[in-house]
């Protein structure tokens, strides 16, 4: 895939104008739409199709935070898939261990109140690391294997939130 930031011609930064990007996404979809090569020859209309599935692509990994933050990596050469995070300190590890013990509970229980509050309080510090980690691209140079292992830290809190959602869905 093309560079996300290139594509939508936006500023490679981690904290991007999220309104900017969904009107740069909306223009350009607009711009790209089917209904306006429907009398355009066949290999026009591909292009076109291809390039709006790239467009999309593009706006889904800058809308989210770990995919930027791995996109803005890769601007740096770096790979940062899940597989090549740095393994997470001891502390953080036991801090999820604990949440999720604390989640089957409240879950086991029908607590939805416990469920709720545990998932605010991930939700919470997965924004004090969204905001170190746009700390951390802004340094000049920025600090690479810092927003590794935040970026770690962000997938850990990602899964908690998505445990959390589903025990709600199945505590209404």
């Amino acid at each position: 895939m093309s560079d996300p930031f290139d594509l939508l011609e936006v500023e490679p930064r981690f904290d991007l104008d999220l309104a900017f990007l969904e009107r740069r996404h909306r223009d350009l979809s607009r711009v790209l739409h089917p209904d306006r090569y429907a009398g355009r020859p066949a290999g026009e209309r591909q292009q076109a199709l291809g390039r709006a599935s790239e467009v999309n692509e593009a706006f889904r990994t800058l809308r989210d935070p770990v995919r930027r933050a791995t996109a803005l990596l890769a601007r740096h050469g770096r790979h940062a898939d899940e597989a090549d995070t740095p393994r997470a300190d001891p502390t953080l590890l036991m801090e999820v261990m604990e949440r999720r013990e604390a989640l089957s509970e409240a879950r086991r229980a029908g607590n939805r109140e416990a469920v709720a509050r545990l998932r605010e309080a991930v939700r919470q510090r997965q924004h004090e690391v969204e905001r170190e980690v746009a700390a951390s691209f802004a340094q000049d140079p920025p600090e690479l294997e810092r927003i590794e292992t935040l970026l770690g830290e962000l997938r850990y809190h990602r899964r908690f939130m998505d445990e959390a959602g589903v025990a709600l869905d199945d505590l209404e």
